[in-house]
């Protein structure tokens, strides 16, 4: 079982909350090992199709890095997959939300950053904050915002390790939703079971398609680009269950295959 989160399972929703509240569910290299392979198992189980990450209690998603246990002389390892996991897991189609019920910090905001879509509550904060402590957000933050919101936005965040309210990161843009605390899971499931509501395979396609096709420096390109998923939804059973379901006015029953 695990010993620094929560895990559930929703029928094809996996629940993930980072429970480590004495410390603001900051995440030390325990945890992050434990998190890398429930990530890994939810990307290689066929029947969990989407995820949500939160963190628990009304505090704090995630303060980032636990800077406590490394001062205290914890050894310092990260995993393959980087902070919980998630930000150096780009071969991942499946989609993961992001809850984000509180402080998200440092590496905290930058596993939000990794997720496809941000849910947050009306008492979130996001910020970078490591040039304060003589750090830099390289677990994908100076990358991944950036490409989330205009430059000169996501520069005066990260020189300045500034503090951004849910509301002004969904006017930035990288937030999806802000909802009240108590509606924040009940919101990111709605997000949850809307994906669901889709053909995971096509999901999937777009997912990829979508994040490497910002490779290219064209729109030609990337529209002319070979995507895996793309063939793989071509060949797949739900490809004809779509239009099929579609032509008989009924839902359609995906498989995944």
């Amino acid at each position: 079982m695990p010993e620094y989160c929560r895990v559930e399972r929703e029928g094809r929703l996996l629940l993930v909350t980072i429970d480590r509240p004495e410390v603001m569910n900051a995440v030390h290299p325990p945890a992050n090992f434990e998190l890398e392979q429930i990530f890994d198992d939810f990307a290689g189980d066929p029947e969990l199709w989407v995820a949500i990450i939160t963190g628990t209690g009304d505090r704090a998603f995630c303060a980032g890095n636990d800077l406590k246990f490394q001062a205290g002389g914890g050894r310092v390892e990260v995993p393959t997959r980087g902070f919980a996991g998630l930000t150096s897991r780009f071969d991942n189609d499946k989609p993961i939300i992001a809850a984000v019920n509180g402080l998200a910090m440092g590496g905290g905001f930058e596993i939000a950053l990794a997720c496809d879509l941000i849910v947050a509550a009306d008492t979130a904060e996001f910020a970078l904050p490591e040039p304060r402590v003589g750090l830099a957000a390289l677990a994908g933050g100076v990358h991944r915002l950036p490409r989330q919101i205009p430059l000169k936005q996501a520069m005066g965040m990260i020189l300045t390790g500034r503090r951004v309210s849910a509301e002004e990161g969904q006017r930035l843009g990288f937030v999806n939703e802000v909802a009240p605390r108590a509606e924040l899971i009940p919101a990111a499931r709605r997000w949850a079971d809307a994906i669901l509501e889709c053909a995971p395979l096509s999901v999937r396609a777009s997912k990829q398609a979508v994040l490497e096709g910002l490779d290219e420096a064209s729109l030609p390109g990337a529209m002319t680009r070979h995507y895996e998923g793309l063939g793989r939804m071509a060949k797949s059973e739900d490809f004809v269950e779509g239009p099929r379901a579609f032509a008989e006015k009924r839902k359609p029953e995906w498989k995944g295959r």
